[in-house]
Order: C-alpha cells, then sequence, then structure tokens
C-alpha cells in the first residue's frame, strides 16, 4: 500500500514540476547564468574594439601590436560577467562580417578566411587568459561556438 502512495505522490510531484518549469521559462534558452548577457533585458554589449583589430591583424598574419593587445585584454577582462564575454565576442564578429560584406566561406579580408577569423576571435579569452566558463576544466579556453557553422 505504501508504494502505491508514493508512487502517486511522486507523480503528483513531477505534474508540479513540470508545470512551474513551464510556467517559468525552466527549459527557455534564455534561462541560466546567461541570460543576464541579453540585449533585450537591458545588458550593454561591449564594442571590444581592440579585439576587433587583434583578429583582423591575427587573421592576416599581421605582427599584433603589443598596445593592441593590452587594449583588446582588458576590454574582454572588463566584461564583469565572464558568462557574456563569448557572447560579445560573438557580437563583434558578426558585426565584421556585416561590415565587410562576408559571405559563408568567402574571405573575410585577403588572405583571411571567414573560418580562420572566428577560430582566432573565439580563442581570445585563451590568448588574454581571461575566464570563461569552460565546463572541461580551467579558468580559460575557447569559446564554445567555434564549433558551429552558423556564427
Amino acid at each position: 500500500m505504501w508504494m502505491k502512495t508514493v508512487f502517486w505522490g511522486l507523480l503528483l510531484f513531477m505534474l508540479v514540476a513540470t508545470t512551474m518549469a513551464v510556467e517559468y521559462g525552466a527549459r527557455s534558452h534564455n534561462s541560466g547564468p546567461w541570460s543576464w548577457c541579453d540585449p533585450a533585458t537591458g545588458y550593454k554589449v561591449s564594442a571590444l574594439t581592440g579585439c576587433r583589430a587583434m583578429v583582423k591583424l591575427q587573421c592576416v598574419g599581421s605582427q599584433v601590436p603589443e598596445a593592441v593587445l593590452r587594449d583588446c585584454c582588458q576590454q574582454l577582462a572588463d566584461i564583469n560577467n565572464e558568462w557574456c564575454r563569448c557572447g560579445d565576442l560573438s557580437s563583434m564578429l558578426r558585426s565584421v562580417y556585416q561590415e565587410l560584406g562576408v559571405r559563408e566561406g568567402k574571405e573575410v579580408l585577403p588572405g583571411c578566411r571567414k573560418e580562420v577569423m572566428k577560430l582566432t576571435a573565439a580563442s581570445v579569452p585563451e590568448v588574454c587568459k581571461v575566464p570563461i566558463p569552460n565546463p572541461s576544466g580551467g579558468g580559460a579556453g575557447v569559446c564554445y561556438w567555434a564549433a558551429y557553422p552558423d556564427v
């Protein structure tokens, strides 16, 4: 008899928990620490102008001046929420693509393909030793979106 009671109690609990999750958007892409980085919630995306310059220079194989590297790393470190750093880099990269009128598989700049620029931008946290959420361990790393084709 007690097994039936436990079963019905768990079933009722699951029903209530599922209803609450749907109501409060727990399965939404806007839940979790990264939701604080959404411009729709008032978050101001950083332009990362120093990183724009650094990524463009690195992608074409040019030497990056120390001042440009320092500016980029400082701008990235100034983003208080480490969950927002990769998102801001992704936004910066999309704006570079838009500015240059880049299409998939094309050169972004002479001698620099889109895929190379994407990997260069994604590795900025590692180059700067600025922490980002990294499930594989460690404090710095490569932005997760480097593995996805639509960035």
